[in-house]
Order: C-alpha cells, then structure tokens, then sequence
C-alpha cells in the first residue's frame, strides 16, 4: 500500500483531528511538535501531519514531513498536496514560503526566506535588519539532498536541484540546476 493509499484511507480522521488540534493553543501544538520530532513510526508522521495542517496557512492532502525538521514562521507557509519534507531539514516562512504539488525535499536540506542586511556598519552583520524574500515551489520540483534555497527565489515548474546546490536566484521550469551557487546543468 502506497502513502498516498494509506492517506486516503485515514483522511476524515487525520482531518477530524486538525479540527480538535486547532482547539489547543498555538505553543501546546509547537510543544507537542518538538515532542514527536525524532520519531518515524507512521503513528507520528500522521501527528505531524495534524500538527502542520493546524499551524500553517494552507495545507493540501498527503503531505508528509520526515523525522527532526525544524519549522519557523508556520503562518506564512503554504503546501500543496503530495509535500514530502523528507528528515533534518530546516523550514521558515518568514518571509512567505509557497510551495505546490509534488513538490519532494530531500533529507539535510533548508529554506530561509530570510537574509541578513550588511549596510548599516556601525552595527555587527547580524544586528543589520533582517530583510524578508519570498519562496515558490512550482509543481513537480524535486530539491536533492544539503540543498539550500534562499530567499526571494522561484523555482520552475518539473525542475531538479541536485544535491548541494546553493539557489540564490530563479530557476526555469524543466530544468535541472546544481552547483554552488546554482546553475543550469541540462534542460529536461
């Protein structure tokens, strides 16, 4: 049986208990959140996905976060369906984080829609004001793992970003992107 079998076969209840999760302060879910984080037993993907659904903006169906992610700023965060945030990886919507369908992040891998300005320098870098950039994750991307995505970036529709690679600006749909910083490999 595939997830998105064993999804479809629990969704009123996993739907039922985002209705009753929403009913707990925010801090009680983000507590119970860094409870389960080590755990990947299907008990536990199916609270996370009750946790993450009670707790970011839009969240579709069959969306499955791995094991030790980290998630900051789960209000402005949007999932499409068929997510998979695979373990380790770290996630904050600070400044708008959109991600569509299909849409796979392998294992060590980060998004940060956030940056640090450097233009004020009678102040230490990381006291400069911190500036905020938008992430897109069209349809059908698939990120490899240690990647990092950076903000005020869009990533094409069926495109890959292969292990490592650091995106710093946007990548065209149907291609595969890798390096550091990122660059077009092939066109698919």
């Amino acid at each position: 049986m595939t997830g998105r079998d064993k999804f479809k076969k629990t969704s009123k209840i996993l739907n039922a208990m985002v209705i009753v999760c929403k009913l707990l302060p925010k801090f009680i879910r983000i507590f119970i959140w860094d409870l389960i984080r080590p755990f990947s037993q299907l008990i536990f993907i199916g609270m996370r996905y009750v946790i993450l659904k009670s707790l970011i903006k839009n969240c579709g169906n069959n969306t499955r976060i791995g094991t030790n992610v980290t998630i900051l700023n789960w209000d402005k965060i949007t999932l499409g369906s068929n997510v998979s945030i695979h373990d380790n990886c770290y996630i904050d919507g600070a400044g708008g984080l959109f991600m569509e369908n299909n849409v796979s992040i392998a294992h060590n891998s980060s998004i940060l829609t956030t940056n640090h300005s450097w233009n004020d320098l009678s102040l230490p870098i990381k006291y400069n004001p911190v500036v905020y950039g938008k992430v897109i994750l069209r349809n059908d991307v698939w990120v490899g793992c240690g990647c990092r995505i950076l903000s005020n970036v869009e990533i094409g529709r069926r495109s890959i970003i292969a292990a490592g690679a650091v995106v710093n600006k946007g990548v065209a749909s149907h291609t595969i992107y890798g390096g550091v910083p990122a660059k077009l490999i092939k066109d698919l």
